[in-house]
C-alpha cells in the first residue's frame, strides 16, 4: 500500500513499520525506501553503539533509520522552521531520546561544533551546490574508519583522498558510501 507524499515507513529496527509524517510544502524528497534498505544492508543492519550525523536531516529518513536500527547517538540538523517542527513531532512520537535534533544551518554546524561521527549522512537540496562546498569539511567530523553517506542527483566527482566503498543508483539518485582515505 503507498502512503502519501508526506509520509514514509520505517524499514527497519525497533521502530520496523512505524510513519512517520514531514512538512508537506517543504520540497523534500526523501531517501527512497529502497535505497534506504541497500545502505543498512551495507551497514549490515546493525547500529550499534554508533555516532552518526544527519547533516540536512530533511524528512528525517535516514537519522531515524540509523537510530530504529540502534544508533547509540544521531545528531540530526535541520534549517527550516517547518520542517524542524515536523521532526520534532516525529521524534516525540517515536520516543526517540538518543536523537538530537538542532534547529541550525549545516554549515554552520559543521564549522562550529567538534564531534566525531562514526557515520554521516550528507543529502543536502540538490540544485544548491552543497556537496562540493560540505565534503572537503567533513573529515574532521569523521572517527577513525567513519563513513560518509552521499546523495546527489548526478555522479559525484570526487577529490583526491576520498573513495568510493560502496554506491549505486535508483532512478535519477546517485548514492554512495565514501571512505577519506587519510582517516582509515
Amino acid at each position: 500500500m503507498s502512503l502519501p507524499q508526506n509520509k514514509l515507513r520505517i524499514i527497519g529496527g525497533k521502530w520496523r513499520s512505524r510513519v512517520i509524517t514531514f512538512s508537506p510544502n517543504a520540497g523534500l524528497r526523501p531517501t527512497p525506501a529502497r535505497v534506504r534498505e541497500t545502505v543498512f544492508n551495507w551497514f549490515g543492519q546493525d547500529m550499534h553503539n554508533s555516532t552518526c550525523l544527519d547533516l540536512f536531516a530533511g524528512s528525517g529518513a535516514m537519522g531515524i533509520e540509523a537510530a530504529s536500527r540502534g544508533s547509540r547517538q544521531v545528531v540530526m540538523v535541520e534549517s527550516s522552521p517547518t520542517v524542524y517542527s515536523s521532526l520534532q513531532s516525529s521524534l516525540q512520537k517515536l520516543q526517540a531520546d538518543q536523537i538530537e535534533l538542532l534547529m541550525l544551518d549545516a554549515l554552520k554546524f559543521i564549522m562550529s561544533d567538534k564531534r566525531l561521527f562514526d557515520v554521516i549522512f550528507l543529502d543536502p537540496p540538490y540544485r544548491q551546490g552543497l556537496v562540493p562546498r560540505v565534503l572537503p569539511l567533513l573529515p574532521f567530523h569523521l572517527s577513525k574508519n567513519g563513513l560518509i553517506y552521499v546523495e546527489t542527483d548526478n555522479p559525484l566527482e570526487l577529490e583526491e583522498g576520498w573513495s568510493v566503498w560502496r554506491g549505486g543508483q535508483a532512478g535519477r539518485v546517485y548514492y554512495q558510501l565514501l571512505r577519506y582515505e587519510k582517516n582509515r
